[in-house]
């Protein structure tokens, strides 16, 4: 445990690989009190105390704009150090093995898993947009204070189907049930975008900033 004089503010790092809203991600972890800077920089993503990784946009796109940027094994290592991360959106579906969006593309295959599209129907209205309740968040510490069944935003076409039994934390009903939330140790993930969901999208940014300083008072 450390000592009050050794003790310092956690650093949280949104990476910056060219996709996505980083400055909304950005404002709403200040917003929740969490300290937060946006780098492209792999040296800062390996040297912060939590990453998150948020992004918009094609699954292909935003792995080669990662692996351009020389950001693939930073943020690897640093789920696989567990140090406390956030994955949001395509954030989230980076993670697994492979996604069907626009031909068959590797992702970073740290959950086994695939990403699909949702079914073209009538009734159903693709890209899913909008307010979506959450369910079964009970297990998850980003979660934490907020009720099963709580609303947040939603915009995309593709969700995540994940093998690894347990990690899903967090289910939606659009058509069908789908993952909405992933959970693994330190390792965290949301469909929705936490920054565009209001109240309980600020509370969820400010469990994930007392995990990464809980780890760090260890």
């Amino acid at each position: 445990m450390k000592t009050p004089d050794e003790a310092k503010v956690p650093s949280v790092v949104v990476v910056d690989y060219g996709m996505g809203n980083l400055r909304s991600a950005q404002k709403g972890l200040e917003k929740a009190g969490v300290e937060a800077f946006v780098s492209s920089d792999p040296e800062e993503v390996n040297t912060a105390d939590g990453v998150v990784l948020p992004g918009v946009g094609a699954f292909r796109d935003c792995m080669a704009n990662l692996t351009q940027a020389r950001l693939v094994d930073p943020v690897q290592n640093a789920i696989r150090e567990g140090k406390p991360f956030l994955g949001i959106c395509i954030g989230m579906q980076l993670l697994f093995s492979i996604s069907e969006e626009f031909g068959l593309h590797q992702g970073l295959d740290v959950i086994k898993g695939r990403v699909v599209r949702f079914p073209a129907t009538k009734n159903l209205k693709v890209p899913h947009m909008g307010w979506n309740r959450v369910h079964d968040t009970a297990r998850s510490p980003l979660f934490e204070g907020i009720h099963d069944g709580t609303y947040f935003y939603f915009v995309h076409s593709y969700y995540a189907v994940p093998e690894e039994k347990g990690v899903a934390t967090g289910w939606t009903d659009y058509g069908s049930r789908f993952c909405s939330a992933i959970s693994r140790g330190n390792l965290f993930a949301t469909q929705f975008h936490p920054e565009k969901s209001d109240k309980w999208g600020i509370r969820v940014l400010r469990n994930f900033g007392r995990i990464v300083a809980r780890r760090e008072e260890e």
